[in-house]
Protein backbone atom coordinates (compact mmCIF):
# COMPACT_ATOMS: atom_id res chain seq x y z
CA UNK A 1 0.00 0.00 0.00
CA UNK A 2 1.45 3.35 -1.15
CA UNK A 3 1.79 6.22 1.37
CA UNK A 4 -1.22 7.98 0.14
CA UNK A 5 -3.00 5.66 1.89
CA UNK A 6 -1.74 5.54 5.34
CA UNK A 7 -4.69 6.32 8.07
CA UNK A 8 -5.20 9.34 9.84
CA UNK A 9 -5.87 9.31 13.80
CA UNK A 10 -9.05 8.57 14.77
CA UNK A 11 -11.15 11.60 16.62
CA UNK A 12 -12.23 11.01 19.87
CA UNK A 13 -9.78 8.35 20.81
CA UNK A 14 4.99 -25.43 9.24
CA UNK A 15 3.17 -27.41 8.22
CA UNK A 16 4.79 -30.71 8.71
CA UNK A 17 5.71 -33.34 5.34
CA UNK A 18 3.27 -35.32 5.75
CA UNK A 19 -0.43 -34.89 3.86
CA UNK A 20 -2.90 -32.44 5.05
CA UNK A 21 -6.51 -32.84 5.74
CA UNK A 22 -8.72 -30.41 3.77
CA UNK A 23 -8.79 -27.50 6.23
CA UNK A 24 -12.66 -25.60 6.47
CA UNK A 25 -12.34 -23.39 9.29
CA UNK A 26 -13.31 -20.03 10.74
CA UNK A 27 -13.59 -16.45 9.49
CA UNK A 28 -15.84 -13.35 8.79
CA UNK A 29 -14.73 -11.18 6.45
CA UNK A 30 -14.38 -6.77 7.59
CA UNK A 31 -17.01 -5.37 5.06
CA UNK A 32 -20.23 -6.75 7.07
CA UNK A 33 -19.68 -4.59 9.92
CA UNK A 34 -19.98 -1.91 7.65
CA UNK A 35 -23.96 -2.96 8.38
CA UNK A 36 -23.52 -1.07 11.77
CA UNK A 37 -23.31 2.40 10.04
CA UNK A 38 -26.98 1.81 9.46
CA UNK A 39 -28.01 2.04 13.17
CA UNK A 40 -25.71 5.11 13.25
CA UNK A 41 -27.31 6.91 10.97
CA UNK A 42 -30.53 6.41 12.25
CA UNK A 43 -29.38 8.69 15.47
CA UNK A 44 -27.87 11.54 13.79
CA UNK A 45 -29.72 15.05 12.40
CA UNK A 46 -30.03 15.87 8.39
CA UNK A 47 -27.03 18.12 9.36
CA UNK A 48 -24.93 15.11 10.82
CA UNK A 49 -25.57 13.16 8.10
CA UNK A 50 -24.05 15.42 5.72
CA UNK A 51 -21.24 15.94 8.16
CA UNK A 52 -20.89 11.76 8.63
CA UNK A 53 -20.61 11.46 4.95
CA UNK A 54 -18.63 13.90 4.51
CA UNK A 55 -16.02 13.21 6.90
CA UNK A 56 -15.66 9.98 5.91
CA UNK A 57 -15.88 10.06 2.20
CA UNK A 58 -12.52 12.09 2.86
CA UNK A 59 -11.01 9.42 4.16
CA UNK A 60 -11.53 7.03 1.53
CA UNK A 61 -9.14 6.84 -1.36
CA UNK A 62 -10.08 6.91 -4.81
CA UNK A 63 -10.59 3.23 -6.13
CA UNK A 64 -9.82 1.55 -9.12
CA UNK A 65 -11.58 -0.27 -12.25
CA UNK A 66 -11.22 -4.01 -12.42
CA UNK A 67 -9.17 -5.36 -15.32
CA UNK A 68 -11.46 -8.86 -15.70
CA UNK A 69 -10.08 -11.90 -17.02
CA UNK A 70 -13.57 -13.90 -16.56
CA UNK A 71 -17.19 -12.76 -17.59
CA UNK A 72 -19.89 -12.95 -14.39
CA UNK A 73 -22.34 -16.04 -14.57
CA UNK A 74 -25.83 -15.14 -13.63
CA UNK A 75 -27.79 -18.01 -12.31
CA UNK A 76 -31.51 -18.42 -13.23
CA UNK A 77 -33.99 -16.31 -10.88
CA UNK A 78 -33.98 -12.83 -9.34
CA UNK A 79 -31.06 -11.70 -7.66
CA UNK A 80 -27.10 -11.26 -8.72
CA UNK A 81 -24.51 -13.42 -6.48
CA UNK A 82 -21.35 -11.27 -5.32
CA UNK A 83 -18.03 -12.37 -4.97
CA UNK A 84 -16.17 -10.33 -2.98
CA UNK A 85 -11.82 -10.49 -2.52
CA UNK A 86 -10.44 -9.46 0.70
CA UNK A 87 -7.17 -8.72 1.31
CA UNK A 88 -5.24 -7.85 4.46
CA UNK A 89 -1.40 -5.93 3.22
CA UNK A 90 1.37 -6.66 5.71
CA UNK A 91 3.03 -3.47 3.66
CA UNK A 92 5.30 -1.51 6.11
CA UNK A 93 4.61 1.96 4.70
CA UNK A 94 2.32 4.53 6.09
CA UNK A 95 1.94 5.55 9.78
CA UNK A 96 1.79 2.52 12.61
CA UNK A 97 2.73 0.31 9.74
CA UNK A 98 6.21 -0.04 10.97
CA UNK A 99 6.68 -3.34 12.61
CA UNK A 100 9.31 -6.16 12.81
CA UNK A 101 12.40 -3.67 11.81
CA UNK A 102 10.93 -4.52 8.24
CA UNK A 103 11.44 -1.93 5.50
CA UNK A 104 8.22 -0.13 3.25
CA UNK A 105 9.10 -2.29 0.92
CA UNK A 106 7.61 -5.10 2.44
CA UNK A 107 4.05 -5.16 1.13
CA UNK A 108 2.34 -8.58 0.47
CA UNK A 109 -0.51 -9.78 0.75
CA UNK A 110 -0.87 -11.38 4.35
CA UNK A 111 -4.45 -12.64 4.21
CA UNK A 112 -6.79 -13.24 1.36
CA UNK A 113 -10.46 -14.66 1.51
CA UNK A 114 -13.11 -14.87 -1.05
CA UNK A 115 -16.55 -14.09 0.33
CA UNK A 116 -19.80 -15.01 -1.73
CA UNK A 117 -22.72 -13.85 -1.12
CA UNK A 118 -25.88 -15.68 -2.67
CA UNK A 119 -27.98 -14.32 -5.10
CA UNK A 120 -31.08 -13.95 -2.61
CA UNK A 121 -29.02 -12.77 0.40
CA UNK A 122 -30.12 -15.40 2.41
CA UNK A 123 -26.21 -16.95 3.15
CA UNK A 124 -22.36 -16.34 2.49
CA UNK A 125 -19.51 -18.17 3.13
CA UNK A 126 -16.11 -16.91 3.24
CA UNK A 127 -12.83 -19.12 1.68
CA UNK A 128 -9.79 -18.06 2.53
CA UNK A 129 -6.48 -18.52 -0.13
CA UNK A 130 -3.52 -19.70 1.94
CA UNK A 131 -0.42 -17.11 0.74
CA UNK A 132 1.92 -19.44 1.01
CA UNK A 133 0.40 -21.90 -1.22
CA UNK A 134 2.13 -22.70 -4.96
CA UNK A 135 0.20 -21.72 -8.05
CA UNK A 136 1.38 -21.07 -11.52
CA UNK A 137 0.88 -17.15 -11.22
CA UNK A 138 -0.35 -15.86 -14.86
CA UNK A 139 0.44 -12.08 -16.19
CA UNK A 140 -1.70 -9.41 -14.86
CA UNK A 141 -1.81 -5.94 -16.08
CA UNK A 142 -1.40 -2.83 -13.68
CA UNK A 143 -1.76 0.36 -14.69
CA UNK A 144 -1.28 0.25 -18.07
CA UNK A 145 2.09 -2.08 -17.98
CA UNK A 146 2.34 -5.99 -17.93
CA UNK A 147 3.60 -8.25 -15.36
CA UNK A 148 4.56 -11.43 -16.64
CA UNK A 149 3.24 -14.16 -15.07
CA UNK A 150 5.25 -17.29 -13.77
CA UNK A 151 5.58 -19.53 -17.17
CA UNK A 152 3.44 -22.13 -15.57
CA UNK A 153 6.10 -22.48 -12.61
CA UNK A 154 4.55 -22.52 -9.09
CA UNK A 155 4.61 -18.96 -7.29
CA UNK A 156 3.26 -19.02 -3.51
CA UNK A 157 -0.07 -17.25 -4.29
CA UNK A 158 0.39 -13.72 -2.36
CA UNK A 159 3.55 -12.94 -5.09
CA UNK A 160 0.97 -11.51 -7.29
CA UNK A 161 0.16 -8.74 -4.42
CA UNK A 162 3.97 -8.19 -4.28
CA UNK A 163 4.76 -7.61 -7.97
CA UNK A 164 1.26 -6.01 -8.69
CA UNK A 165 -0.84 -5.11 -5.64
CA UNK A 166 -4.97 -5.64 -5.44
CA UNK A 167 -5.19 -5.38 -9.29
CA UNK A 168 -2.59 -8.49 -9.99
CA UNK A 169 -4.33 -10.10 -7.16
CA UNK A 170 -7.95 -10.15 -8.47
CA UNK A 171 -6.37 -11.24 -11.61
CA UNK A 172 -4.99 -14.28 -10.54
CA UNK A 173 -7.86 -15.10 -8.51
CA UNK A 174 -9.68 -14.74 -11.74
CA UNK A 175 -7.75 -16.04 -13.93
CA UNK A 176 -6.87 -19.42 -11.19
CA UNK A 177 -11.05 -20.66 -10.42
CA UNK A 178 -12.67 -18.89 -12.92
CA UNK A 179 -14.92 -16.90 -10.51
CA UNK A 180 -15.94 -13.27 -11.22
CA UNK A 181 -14.61 -10.97 -8.22
CA UNK A 182 -17.44 -7.91 -8.34
CA UNK A 183 -15.38 -5.91 -5.31
CA UNK A 184 -11.91 -6.01 -3.38
CA UNK A 185 -10.67 -4.33 -0.02
CA UNK A 186 -7.60 -3.97 1.43
CA UNK A 187 -7.12 -2.79 5.25
CA UNK A 188 -3.60 -2.43 6.70
CA UNK A 189 -1.69 -3.07 9.92
CA UNK A 190 -2.25 0.09 11.27
CA UNK A 191 -6.36 0.22 10.08
CA UNK A 192 -6.33 -2.89 12.03
CA UNK A 193 -5.13 -1.82 14.77
CA UNK A 194 -7.92 1.48 15.19
CA UNK A 195 -10.75 -0.51 14.48
CA UNK A 196 -10.20 -2.91 17.35
CA UNK A 197 -9.17 0.34 19.77
CA UNK A 198 -12.49 1.74 18.26
CA UNK A 199 -14.75 -0.65 19.94
CA UNK A 200 -12.46 -0.85 22.89
CA UNK A 201 -11.05 -4.38 22.37
CA UNK A 202 -11.66 -7.08 21.27
CA UNK A 203 -12.48 -10.91 23.20
CA UNK A 204 -10.42 -14.13 22.19
CA UNK A 205 -9.44 -17.19 24.24
CA UNK A 206 -6.00 -18.27 24.51
CA UNK A 207 -5.40 -21.74 25.90
CA UNK A 208 -1.98 -21.05 26.76
CA UNK A 209 0.54 -18.26 27.47
CA UNK A 210 2.64 -16.40 24.52
CA UNK A 211 6.14 -15.88 25.45
CA UNK A 212 7.93 -15.07 22.29
CA UNK A 213 10.81 -13.01 23.01
CA UNK A 214 12.10 -13.11 19.19
CA UNK A 215 8.97 -11.58 18.08
CA UNK A 216 8.20 -9.41 21.27
CA UNK A 217 4.70 -11.30 21.80
CA UNK A 218 3.35 -11.85 25.04
CA UNK A 219 -0.15 -12.84 25.75
CA UNK A 220 -1.66 -14.30 29.03
CA UNK A 221 -3.92 -17.66 28.71
CA UNK A 222 -7.68 -17.95 29.28
CA UNK A 223 -10.67 -15.24 27.62
CA UNK A 224 -9.70 -11.83 27.49
CA UNK A 225 -9.95 -8.66 25.31
CA UNK A 226 -6.98 -7.51 23.59
CA UNK A 227 -6.23 -3.61 22.95
CA UNK A 228 -5.05 -2.85 19.15
CA UNK A 229 -1.52 -3.57 19.54
CA UNK A 230 -2.07 -6.87 21.37
CA UNK A 231 -4.41 -7.87 18.62
CA UNK A 232 -2.29 -7.31 16.31
CA UNK A 233 0.34 -8.94 17.83
CA UNK A 234 -2.38 -12.06 18.47
CA UNK A 235 -3.03 -12.25 14.71
CA UNK A 236 0.82 -12.59 13.51
CA UNK A 237 1.59 -15.28 16.35
CA UNK A 238 2.59 -18.15 14.39
CA UNK A 239 5.28 -20.41 16.28
CA UNK A 240 3.86 -21.01 19.87
CA UNK A 241 0.05 -21.08 19.68
CA UNK A 242 -0.39 -23.27 16.88
CA UNK A 243 1.26 -26.47 15.97
CA UNK A 244 0.21 -25.96 11.95
CA UNK A 245 2.26 -22.65 11.48
CA UNK A 246 0.54 -20.15 9.08
CA UNK A 247 -2.46 -22.50 8.72
CA UNK A 248 -3.26 -22.20 12.22
CA UNK A 249 -2.48 -18.36 12.13
CA UNK A 250 -4.84 -17.85 9.03
CA UNK A 251 -7.43 -19.77 10.76
CA UNK A 252 -6.88 -17.44 13.93
CA UNK A 253 -7.13 -14.52 12.10
CA UNK A 254 -10.50 -15.60 10.60
CA UNK A 255 -12.19 -16.27 14.21
CA UNK A 256 -10.37 -12.84 15.32
CA UNK A 257 -12.66 -10.87 12.55
CA UNK A 258 -15.86 -13.01 13.29
CA UNK A 259 -15.32 -12.02 17.36
CA UNK A 260 -14.36 -8.50 16.28
CA UNK A 261 -17.67 -8.25 13.77
CA UNK A 262 -19.54 -9.55 17.27
CA UNK A 263 -18.04 -6.57 19.21
CA UNK A 264 -19.17 -4.19 16.86
CA UNK A 265 -23.20 -5.61 16.66
CA UNK A 266 -23.04 -5.83 20.05
CA UNK A 267 -25.54 -3.45 22.05
CA UNK A 268 -22.77 -2.01 24.05
CA UNK A 269 -21.32 -1.23 20.27
CA UNK A 270 -24.28 0.30 18.76
CA UNK A 271 -25.49 2.06 21.90
CA UNK A 272 -22.76 4.60 21.45
CA UNK A 273 -22.19 6.50 18.61
CA UNK A 274 -19.25 7.84 18.87
CA UNK A 275 -17.93 4.29 18.90
CA UNK A 276 -19.53 3.33 15.70
CA UNK A 277 -18.33 6.64 13.72
CA UNK A 278 -14.65 6.02 15.28
CA UNK A 279 -14.52 2.64 13.84
CA UNK A 280 -15.72 3.40 10.51
CA UNK A 281 -13.35 6.48 10.72
CA UNK A 282 -10.56 4.08 11.41
CA UNK A 283 -11.76 1.51 8.58
CA UNK A 284 -12.64 4.10 5.53
CA UNK A 285 -8.93 5.73 6.63
CA UNK A 286 -7.24 2.21 6.06
CA UNK A 287 -8.91 0.70 3.23
CA UNK A 288 -8.42 0.30 -0.99
CA UNK A 289 -11.27 -0.72 -2.85
CA UNK A 290 -12.54 -0.45 -6.40
CA UNK A 291 -13.93 2.19 -7.98
CA UNK A 292 -17.96 0.80 -7.41
CA UNK A 293 -17.26 1.32 -3.42
CA UNK A 294 -15.20 4.12 -3.18
CA UNK A 295 -17.54 6.13 -1.30
CA UNK A 296 -19.59 5.94 1.52
CA UNK A 297 -23.08 5.94 -0.27
CA UNK A 298 -21.76 2.84 -2.31
CA UNK A 299 -20.44 1.19 0.84
CA UNK A 300 -23.68 1.35 2.85
CA UNK A 301 -25.42 0.34 -0.62
CA UNK A 302 -23.59 -3.22 -0.35
CA UNK A 303 -23.75 -3.12 3.30
CA UNK A 304 -27.85 -3.00 3.47
CA UNK A 305 -27.94 -6.05 1.06
CA UNK A 306 -25.97 -7.58 4.40
CA UNK A 307 -28.54 -6.63 7.03
CA UNK A 308 -30.90 -9.53 7.06
CA UNK A 309 -28.41 -12.29 6.74
CA UNK A 310 -27.83 -13.90 10.20
CA UNK A 311 -24.80 -14.50 11.86
CA UNK A 312 -25.40 -18.11 11.73
CA UNK A 313 -25.90 -18.14 8.28
CA UNK A 314 -22.25 -17.09 7.12
CA UNK A 315 -19.51 -19.68 7.24
CA UNK A 316 -16.01 -19.93 6.64
CA UNK A 317 -13.57 -21.97 5.39
CA UNK A 318 -9.87 -22.75 3.95
CA UNK A 319 -9.61 -24.17 0.12
CA UNK A 320 -8.79 -27.32 0.09
CA UNK A 321 -4.82 -27.83 0.65
CA UNK A 322 -2.56 -30.46 0.77
CA UNK A 323 1.56 -30.23 1.40
CA UNK A 324 3.44 -29.27 -1.91
CA UNK A 325 5.35 -32.13 -2.48
CA UNK A 326 8.82 -30.40 -3.51
CA UNK A 327 8.67 -28.41 -0.09
CA UNK A 328 6.89 -29.51 3.04
CA UNK A 329 6.96 -25.63 4.03
CA UNK A 330 5.16 -24.44 1.50
CA UNK A 331 1.16 -25.85 0.28
CA UNK A 332 -0.96 -26.64 -2.78
CA UNK A 333 -4.73 -26.47 -3.50
CA UNK A 334 -5.87 -30.43 -4.40
CA UNK A 335 -8.50 -31.27 -7.27
CA UNK A 336 -11.56 -30.92 -4.54
CA UNK A 337 -11.08 -26.61 -4.82
CA UNK A 338 -12.27 -26.75 -8.59
CA UNK A 339 -15.32 -28.38 -7.33
CA UNK A 340 -15.49 -25.20 -4.72
CA UNK A 341 -15.13 -23.15 -8.12
CA UNK A 342 -18.28 -24.57 -9.60
CA UNK A 343 -20.08 -24.00 -6.64
CA UNK A 344 -18.89 -20.35 -6.03
CA UNK A 345 -19.57 -19.76 -9.97
CA UNK A 346 -22.93 -21.84 -9.98
CA UNK A 347 -24.38 -20.04 -6.42
CA UNK A 348 -24.80 -23.36 -4.93
CA UNK A 349 -24.45 -23.79 -0.60
CA UNK A 350 -21.62 -25.46 0.17
CA UNK A 351 -23.26 -28.94 1.13
CA UNK A 352 -22.13 -31.09 3.92
CA UNK A 353 -18.65 -32.03 2.01
CA UNK A 354 -17.34 -28.54 2.55
CA UNK A 355 -18.91 -27.02 5.55
CA UNK A 356 -19.16 -30.14 7.93
CA UNK A 357 -16.14 -28.78 10.05
CA UNK A 358 -16.84 -25.38 9.21
CA UNK A 359 -17.75 -22.68 11.82
CA UNK A 360 -20.09 -19.72 11.73
CA UNK A 361 -19.63 -16.03 12.49
CA UNK A 362 -22.17 -16.41 15.45
CA UNK A 363 -20.00 -19.09 17.01
CA UNK A 364 -18.26 -18.16 20.44
CA UNK A 365 -14.90 -17.45 21.04
CA UNK A 366 -14.71 -19.88 23.74
CA UNK A 367 -17.07 -22.93 22.70
CA UNK A 368 -17.63 -23.66 26.52
CA UNK A 369 -20.11 -20.84 26.49
CA UNK A 370 -22.56 -21.79 24.05
CA UNK A 371 -23.54 -21.16 20.26
CA UNK A 372 -25.95 -17.88 18.78
CA UNK A 373 -29.11 -17.82 20.33
CA UNK A 374 -30.51 -16.27 16.97
CA UNK A 375 -32.87 -18.72 16.02
CA UNK A 376 -31.12 -19.87 12.67
CA UNK A 377 -29.47 -23.48 12.68
CA UNK A 378 -26.62 -22.02 10.36
CA UNK A 379 -26.75 -25.43 8.30
CA UNK A 380 -26.41 -24.12 4.86
CA UNK A 381 -27.37 -27.57 3.90
CA UNK A 382 -25.05 -29.36 6.39
CA UNK A 383 -26.20 -30.30 9.73
CA UNK A 384 -27.61 -27.97 12.69
CA UNK A 385 -25.61 -26.04 14.87
CA UNK A 386 -24.94 -27.57 18.53
CA UNK A 387 -23.85 -24.29 20.67
CA UNK A 388 -21.05 -25.84 22.40
CA UNK A 389 -17.92 -27.47 20.21
CA UNK A 390 -18.15 -24.19 17.92
CA UNK A 391 -20.33 -24.13 14.82
CA UNK A 392 -21.73 -27.11 15.51
CA UNK A 393 -22.15 -29.45 12.55
CA UNK A 394 -23.75 -32.35 15.12
CA UNK A 395 -22.24 -34.42 17.53
CA UNK A 396 -20.09 -37.04 15.17
CA UNK A 397 -18.49 -34.10 14.30
CA UNK A 398 -17.63 -32.23 17.75
CA UNK A 399 -13.94 -34.17 18.06
CA UNK A 400 -12.94 -33.18 14.13
CA UNK A 401 -13.86 -29.83 15.05
CA UNK A 402 -12.44 -29.60 18.63
CA UNK A 403 -9.00 -30.98 17.08
CA UNK A 404 -9.12 -28.48 14.26
CA UNK A 405 -9.27 -25.75 17.04
CA UNK A 406 -6.58 -27.35 18.87
CA UNK A 407 -4.17 -26.91 16.01
CA UNK A 408 -5.21 -23.78 15.36
CA UNK A 409 -4.26 -22.19 18.69
CA UNK A 410 -7.66 -21.91 19.85
CA UNK A 411 -9.37 -22.83 22.81
CA UNK A 412 -11.67 -26.14 23.08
Amino acid sequence: MSDEISSPTAPGSRPGARRLPRARRYGRTILATIVASQLVLALLTAGGVWWLHGRLNDNIAAGMDIDHRTEKKLPEGAGEPLNILVMGSDTRQGAGNAIDGEGADAGRSDTTILLHVSANRANAYGVSLPRDAMVPRPSCQVDGRTIEGSDGEPEMFNTAYTLGGPQCTVQTVESLTGVYIDHFLVLDFNGFKDMVDAVDGVQVCLPEEVDDAEHDIFLPAGTQDLSGDQALSYVRERYQLSSTGDIGRMKRQQAFIASMVNKVMSAGTLSQPTRIYDFLYAVTGSIRVDRDLDTVGKLFDLARQFQDTGLNKIRFLTVPIETYEPDPNRLAWTDEADKLWKRIINDQQLGKDFSSDSLTAADPVDPGQGGSDDGSDGSDGGTPSTGPGGGGNGSANTEEQAEARRAAGLCV
